[in-house]
């Protein structure tokens, strides 16, 4: 055996082994997303997300899984049975997700200012419209949970939520702010988590939960967040800048070293054919 031939069997296998390693990594992503699916009110009750951010991460993981799945079943059967049509397919499909993550980053950093505008003005309009509808509290919950986690209240700062005509008080002139900005920490109020959210709670009966005119709100006074959630984004960005740099550029190399095993092995395949003639 030449030293061509141990080269493309070691690109050959080594390609398996890791497209193999992926789909394995995919199938159990897909699963673990209908799992959740399936058993949301579990989740809910272990890791404290709201019913709205659980299915759509339940989602996208599902998603991401048969992405990946469908990747790696084509690089481990092209590879394995040495199929041009499916490496170069393989090949195009790593190049069409590499160009469009390029295209994402160039987007999100050339068109930074409209997509926090975008933001903005939808976070606004939650604010404004909190419970308006009461059958309609998804995102409302979702918000709530936003403010509860990364202790901030409002987007820009707490009086965004002084003339939400909701909160609005007929007893009194006191402004009003909902449970989420609420400091528990500050007064070790244990209760108020439940208060926020009453399906999160593990010792209720496990279920939907039931939207109703009634929800938690507190007066404006020292116990709440003094700053606004788009400071607190800001703030977290900042501090896991690298982190996010880092995955991205680690995704993005490994999907370069994928392509170019891939294509390597597909121009050489050629050769292999070639020798195989000869024999014949």
């Amino acid at each position: 055996m030449s030293a061509q031939d141990s080269c493309l069997s070691l690109v050959k296998y080594f390609l398996f082994v890791f497209n193999l390693f992926f789909f394995v990594l995919g199938s159990l992503t897909f699963c673990f997303g209908i799992w959740i699916l399936i058993d949301k009110t579990s989740f809910v009750s272990f890791v404290g997300l709201s019913f709205l951010s659980l299915q759509i991460w339940s989602k996208a993981l599902a998603v991401s899984g048969i992405i990946t799945m469908g990747l790696a079943l084509l690089g481990c059967v092209g590879a394995l049975k040495e199929l041009r049509c499916l490496l170069g397919l393989y090949f195009g499909m790593l190049l069409l997700l590499f160009a469009t993550q390029i295209t994402l980053g160039i987007l999100i950093s050339t068109q930074r200012t409209l997509l926090e505008r975008k933001v903005q003005e939808m976070v606004l309009d939650t604010i404004q419209n909190y419970h308006a509808n009461a059958e309609e509290t998804a995102a409302e919950e979702s918000w709530d949970y936003v403010q509860f986690q990364l202790r901030c209240c409002g987007w820009n700062s707490p009086q965004d939520w002084f003339k939400v005509p909701s909160l609005k008080s007929n007893e009194s002139d006191e402004a009003l702010v909902p449970c989420s900005c609420y400091n528990s920490s500050s007064t070790n109020d244990s209760v108020i988590f439940h208060k926020i959210f009453p399906q999160f709670s593990r010792l209720g009966p496990r279920g939907p939960p039931k939207h109703n005119t009634d929800f938690c709100a507190v007066p404006v006074n020292n116990y709440i967040y003094r700053e606004g959630c788009k400071q607190s984004l800001q703030k977290w960005l900042h501090n896991n800048l690298i982190s996010i740099v880092g995955i991205c550029l680690g995704v993005g190399l490994l999907e370069l070293a994928f392509m170019t095993l891939s294509i390597f092995l597909c121009r050489n395949l050629d050769h292999v054919s070639n020798q195989l003639t000869q024999f014949r």
